[in-house]
């Protein structure tokens, strides 16, 4: 009977692929539309939704149902702004000298897996050593589990600037880091460094047009490259099918980017009217960073936690991202949901959506910037950020109704991602 049953399988191939996947969903919403529906069956087929129905459908032959009538079934959530790498800690800073690649790469495994089970299925990894792009494959080939990577692998930066890799360090062993490590001045430099990011095997770019908090460097804001450096980094990327992502804190440092073309900014910190009415112009993409910004500050409390030169950064700069993002919400700048963990612990990402909301957004649009505006920043919004016919099937469901209670944002009971069941 079984050779019987192989031999039809064999002889009809077609029939290995005619299981579906039934998701019975008691409400669901619809990032597009804004609304939660109720009662509505999602219909999987591989990795793939095939149909979006209304009422609970039934199942035939082989089909498998998943009772998610009790729950609020939403896309898989997209942050736009992690480091999958590492994470806060006081050692952190020694880690530069104690730790192998390796190291690393072991520790971004149980990130990535934790990141995935709090319903984030896909993330923008912007800067690295390198080993979030193989982080990225090997997620890719299902080796490990992880959400999708879209990844920059290694930040670029000016001499000195804030991803510069020796900012800190004594002379002799300062260096002069170039484009192959992320560090580049003049606009072939800038060009170079964009290239070997390609060549690496990167997904974007990211540029870190300002000074930053956690950097061993004094200022967390002046402006770090030209105009002209910044409009090579963008040409160059675009021939390459890259975007830019561009760290800024400082309004200067975000004036140029914006000009220059980059894609989004990111944290925003001390952005003025003119910032954002120039967001508004060019179409630029506001990455926010409030959950990031709450964790510094409070970690820059605690005697000894960063270095000397880093804690008076962290106390100005970090508590006023969440004000500064109501005021960019309030004047109509384009929003995609981000948290850059790692400077907070990985798996928290979902509290960004509560300061959102503290912060004037209503929680159905901090769940569109999570889903299809984030998706639409990535380049992937025919793929992913939405629950309908042809998209990958990146589902989730939580406990409760977030559009009432954010707070469910936090209780995520079930995660499928590219067709697969991880929770």
């Amino acid at each position: 009977m079984k050779k019987l049953l192989l031999g039809v399988l064999i002889c009809n191939p077609l029939l290995l692929l005619s299981q579906r996947t039934i998701l019975h969903c008691g409400k669901l919403i619809d990032v597009k539309k804004g609304q939660v529906l109720n009662e509505y069956s999602i219909v999987i087929e591989g990795n793939t939704i095939t149909d979006v129905q209304a009422g609970y459908s039934k199942p035939a032959g082989t089909d498998k149902v998943i009772d998610l009538k009790n729950k609020t079934v939403l896309p898989g959530l997209i942050d736009c702004h992690v480091h999958m790498e590492h994470e806060t800690s006081p050692t952190r800073y020694m880690e530069t000298f104690t730790y192998n690649p390796a190291d690393y790469a072991f520790q971004s495994v149980v990130y990535a897996e934790r990141t995935l089970m709090t319903g984030f299925t896909t993330v923008r990894d912007l800067g690295g050593s390198g080993v979030n792009i193989s982080l990225r494959n090997a997620i890719n080939k299902k080796l490990i589990k992880g959400p999708r990577i879209y990844t920059a692998g290694k930040s670029i930066a000016t001499t000195g600037g804030h991803a510069d890799p020796t900012n800190g360090y004594r002379n002799d062993l300062m260096g002069d880091p170039g484009p192959a490590a992320g560090v580049a001045n003049g606009a072939d430099e800038c060009r170079k460094a964009v290239r070997q990011r390609y060549k690496d095997g990167a997904d974007l770019i990211k540029i870190t047009a300002s000074g930053g908090v956690l950097s061993v460097a004094k200022s967390g804001e002046n402006p770090q490259f030209t105009e002209d450096e910044i409009k090579a980094i963008v040409e160059t990327a675009r021939d390459y099918g890259f975007k830019v992502a561009a760290h800024c804190h400082g309004a200067e440092a975000m004036k140029r980017a914006v000009r220059a073309g980059v894609n989004s900014i990111e944290h925003g910190t001390l952005m003025d009217d003119e910032v954002m009415q120039l967001m508004k112009q060019y179409g630029t993409y506001y990455v926010p960073t409030i959950t990031a910004g709450k964790a510094v500050g409070d970690s820059a409390k605690k005697p000894g936690y960063y270095p000397a030169l880093v804690t008076p950064k962290a106390l100005a700069i970090g508590p006023k991202i969440q004000s500064t993002f109501g005021k960019a919400y309030k004047a109509g700048v384009k929003i995609a949901f981000g948290t850059d963990a790692g400077v907070y612990a990985h798996g928290r990402n979902w509290l960004e959506f509560v300061y959102m909301t503290e912060a004037g957004m209503p929680p159905m649009e901090t769940i569109q910037s999570a889903t299809v505006t984030a998706a639409g920043l990535i380049g992937v919004a025919d793929k992913i950020g939405s629950i309908e016919k042809g998209r990958l099937a990146d589902v989730i469901a939580v406990d409760g109704d977030p559009v009432k209670d954010i707070q469910a944002m936090g209780r995520v009971s079930f995660v499928m991602k590219d067709g697969v069941v991880y929770k």
